[in-house]
Formats: C-alpha cells, sequence, structure tokens
C-alpha cells in the first residue's frame, strides 16, 4: 500500500478491510475469533472489537507459522471442532461462502475456497489429480512453468478439522522459495487423512486488497452491494454509483436519493425525505418529508417537513423543528429552530434557540463568543428579525418582538416591542464629484 497505516486498517464503506473480514466471520456464529497480528500489530490490536482475541506473530514465518500461533491459543478445541481460517484483507468475503466453506468440511479433513483467475499470476495454483481430487498448492514462486499456467487458484480460505490441523502444522517444513513455513501445505497431508473438499467461488467475492487500486475497486463493490440491498428496500437512487452509504445508516422506503450524497455514522432518514444532491451527513436523523440539498450535517436532528439547503451547514447540537427551514448559506451550531420558523439565508445561528413561527432575517448573526466563553441567544415565538441584526449574547428577544434592519442588540427587547439601534443617517452633497476629481483619467 507505500502507507505508513497497516493495510488490514485501510478504511472502505465505513469500516477497515479488516472489519468487513470480522463481520463475515461473526455472522459464521463462532465460539472463538483469533486475530493473528504481525506488521503494526499495536495499531491492529487497539481496533479490534473487546470479543475478538489477539495473537502476536513477532516473525513472519508464513501462514503456517501464523495458523500454530493461534491454534496453540484453543486448547479446548475437541477434534472435530472446525478451525475457519480467512485472509484479514479481504472485504468482500461474505458469511454464506464462509458458511458453505464450514458445510464442505463435515466428513472431510478440510476444505479449501478456489476460484478461476483471469490472471493468476501472484496466487499459488491448485493443482488437481485425474480423478478432480486436490493434489497440492503450488506457490508461484516455486511452481514450474507448466503450473503456473494453472488458471485455478487458492483464494487463501479454510476450514479444518481441529486435531487434523494440529497433526499437519506439526510436519511443515520451510524448504520453499521464501524460507516459510506455507498453510497450503497442510493439504497434501490432510487429502490422506480424511480427504479436502474444494469449494469455487466467485473471484470477485474472494479478492484481496493490496493497493490502492485494488482498495478503489473493493469499494466499488461495497458500495453497489449496500445500494441494491437498499433499493430492494424501496429506497429510490437516481444514480447509485455516485450515492455512499455506510451500513450503520438506516433508510426507510420511500426516501429519496439524489447523486453525491454520503450518509455515515449513526444516521438515519425516514420515509419520503429527499437528499442531495451533493449532501454529506454524519450522525444526523432527518425526518419524514424533509428536503435536504447541497448542504452539510454533523450531529444534527431535522425534523418532519424541514427545507435544509441549499448550501446550509448544520454543526453539532443544530435541532430543526417540523417545517422550519435553514436556507441559502446558514450555519446553525447548537440551536434550536422552532415548528414553523424560518431562518431563510445568509445567517449565523450559534447556541440559539429560536421560536415557533419566527422568521430571521438575512444577514442575522447571533455574537456567541467574547473570545473566551459562549453565551446564548434567546428568540421567542412568532418574532420578526430585520435583516443585517446583530444579537450579541447573551440577549433574549420577546415573542412577537421586531428588530430593525441593521441593528445591532445588546439588551433584551421586550415581547411586541421594537428594537431599533443605528447611528443618524446624514447625507453630503457633491461628493461623487468631488471625489472623482482627485483621480482625473480613471473608472471605479
Amino acid at each position: 500500500m507505500k502507507s505508513s497505516l497497516p493495510k488490514v486498517l485501510h478504511r472502505i464503506g465505513g469500516r477497515t478491510l479488516l472489519d468487513w473480514v470480522l463481520a463475515a466471520v461473526e455472522e459464521t456464529k463462532p465460539e472463538r475469533i483469533l486475530v493473528v497480528v504481525g506488521h503494526g500489530a499495536e495499531l491492529v490490536t487497539a481496533g479490534l472489537p473487546d470479543k475478538v482475541e489477539a495473537v502476536h506473530q513477532p516473525e513472519q514465518l508464513g501462514t503456517g507459522h501464523a495458523a500454530d500461533l493461534a491454534l496453540s491459543r484453543l486448547d479446548a478445541l475437541t477434534d472435530d471442532d472446525t478451525v475457519l481460517i480467512v485472509y484479514g484483507d479481504m472485504p468482500l468475503l461474505t458469511s454464506q461462502l464462509l458458511a458453505t466453506a464450514v458445510a464442505a468440511r463435515d466428513g472431510h479433513a478440510a476444505s479449501l475456497v478456489a476460484f478461476e483467475a483471469a490472471n493468476p499470476s501472484g496466487y499459488g495454483r491448485v493443482l488437481r489429480a485425474r480423478t478432480g481430487q486436490l493434489e497440492r498448492i503450488v506457490e508461484e514462486k516455486d511452481a514450474s512453468p507448466v503450473e503456473r499456467k494453472v488458471t485455478e487458484v487458492n483464494a487463501g480460505v479454510y476450514a479444518f478439522a481441529a486435531a487434523k490441523l494440529r497433526r499437519a502444522l506439526s510436519s511443515l517444513e520451510s524448504k520453499n522459495a521464501q524460507n516459510e513455513y506455507y498453510l497450503p501445505d497442510v493439504l497434501p497431508i490432510m487429502k490422506n487423512d480424511g480427504g479436502v473438499a474444494i469449494v469455487s467461488a466467485d473471484a470477485a467475492e474472494v479478492a484481496g486488497v493490496n493497493s490502492h487500486d485494488q482498495l478503489a475497486e473493493a469499494e466499488a463493490e461495497i458500495r453497489a452491494r449496500i445500494n441494491a440491498d437498499w433499493q430492494r428496500q424501496g429506497v429510490w437512487m437516481q444514480d447509485p454509483s455516485r450515492v455512499y452509504i455506510e451500513p450503520t445508516v438506516i433508510l426507510a422506503a420511500g426516501v429519496r436519493l439524489y447523486p453525491g450524497v454520503h450518509l455515515e455514522g449513526a444516521t438515519a432518514v425516514a420515509a419520503g425525505a429527499v437528499i442531495g444532491p451533493d449532501v454529506f451527513a454524519v450522525d444526523s436523523a432527518i425526518g419524514s418529508g424533509s428536503r435536504v440539498w447541497y448542504s452539510v450535517l454533523r450531529s444534527a436532528l431535522v425534523g418532519d417537513e424541514v427545507e435544509v439547503g441549499p448550501y446550509a451547514s448544520l454543526r453539532p447540537g443544530t435541532v430543526l423543528e417540523k417545517g422550519s427551514k435553514a436556507g441559502t448559506f446558514v450555519e446553525m451550531k447548537n440551536t434550536r429552530v422552532g415548528e414553523g420558523a424560518k431562518v431563510p439565508h445568509l445567517a449565523y445561528m450559534g447556541d440559539a434557540t429560536v421560536g415557533a413561527r419566527t422568521n430571521v432575517g438575512a444577514g442575522t448573526i447571533t455574537c456567541n463568543y467574547n473570545g473566551y466563553e459562549k453565551f446564548p441567544t434567546t428568540i421567542g415565538a412568532d418574532a420578526f428579525i430585520g435583516s443585517d441584526t446583530m444579537l450579541v449574547a447573551p440577549v433574549n428577544i420577546g415573542d412577537g418582538a421586531v428588530t430593525g434592519a441593521g441593528s445591532v442588540i445588546t439588551n433584551d427587547v421586550e415581547p411586541g416591542a421594537l428594537a431599533v439601534e443605528r447611528a443618524e443617517q446624514k447625507a453630503i452633497p457633491g461628493y461623487a464629484q468631488r471625489l472623482k476629481a482627485r483621480y482625473p483619467g480613471k473608472k471605479h
């Protein structure tokens, strides 16, 4: 990957590569899950779920050595327990494939997953006997020119009978081009100790990730799976290839998603909401019948029939109640906007409460920070805040009150009152001509 970040911690679709593998493994309901860590062990271990155990491989002596280290932690296994082994960089694995591999192991010493590769370079080749049974796996560096022409390759997914795996691992040698203990070398031993079943898979499902272009390909496949699933559940998408939904997001049937939508974290969208184009929402809720477009939402709660955008920024703590509006170039932070209230354009509401049915004029700002502390602004119901009003917090505007355009309000305003703060306007006759005379021949 040419990155300081361990490969399995690169992210696609809101999860690390390893998280996707663990999610598939967990659906098979194993009694225990162990992850063998080597390069970047501390970082990888720190990101593991609580119920997943880390096994440190201080020297990377091969996959056989890694399996032996993990198996040494599983002393309580019975002879016929199944040990499932997978790579941590295969995010497209499904629980169905893993369950098939486990089921195929029943009655055999082992099962392995193989696939037909359009380009087998880099993979271990699956060599079969004339009967079709597995003969052995040969790694590319150890393969002959004839063997390298084989296109059926080892995916690196195995299910083993525990006792037979222990015996076979004890017989491994490192006499190969890499001087490593190869896990596939146990298979010729196990074919004579109960047989090895081969499960065929689609190449895309078992693709590993070794570079950023492969990372992007895996992300596209994950995105396609997630979006197709939501479409089957009644979510409309104009262009699914340009909609990005993390697996933790919840959508109701009837949601409409336009291109450029990114929904992340604990975001939930109710029925009838229309999202996009170009919306980023993380850890936010969007109510039924709401319209959000060209906007960013971070830990915001948007009620039913609310309009957000275009070009609105809703920061953490923002709550928009039913029928309210945060319009064009409006920013809000830690602010509650009451039912039917409107902040239509070019405004900043920070640490504020806006009462029901109140209208906030363009250019209005809550001056909530004095350089040391944040202070609240409270605007009552049915108030009218004139354009370009500066509300210097802490300040309270009563129900039905009005502020004059261009005012700087530093004191509380009583309910129903008009507050105006302006210097007296002066006119200087002939000023434009005198100014022009100072710059002869120049245009402004």
